[in-house]
């Protein structure tokens, strides 16, 4: 977290003045060392895996997990158009009462003339 909010290890503890000590360095050195050595995809490290580091092959199973949510947004991407009326098309997820709120909000707005 204290990366996020870049802020001292110390002060995140609340026992610094925002100064970053040489212990706090340190271990946001660290942290940087260890965060660039995780798969970005799967989320483990190479030593877990390399038997000569002490790893094991066998250190994980696969796991399958249907995100209803992703699955929504993928089928949702199909629509997008190829090419450049699909340029910066994004699909995002907003719970439906926001969405009912700005149809709404669309709706109360318009006006019709007869």
């Amino acid at each position: 977290m204290c990366d996020r909010y870049r802020i001292s290890h110390s002060f995140f503890l609340g026992a610094g003045d925002g100064r970053w000590s040489e212990g706090d360095r340190a271990k946001a050195l660290a942290y940087e060392a260890y965060r660039r050595s995780v798969c970005e995809q799967c989320g483990t490290r190479g030593a877990e895996w390399d038997e000569e580091a002490g790893g094991d092959r066998h250190a994980y199973v696969s796991t399958t997990v249907r995100c209803v949510g992703c699955e929504l947004i993928a089928t949702e991407q199909q629509q997008v158009p190829d090419g450049p009326d699909g340029y910066g098309v994004r699909i995002g997820l907003i719970p439906r009462t926001a969405a009912e709120a700005q149809a709404g909000d669309r709706a109360a707005g318009s006006t019709t003339v007869d």
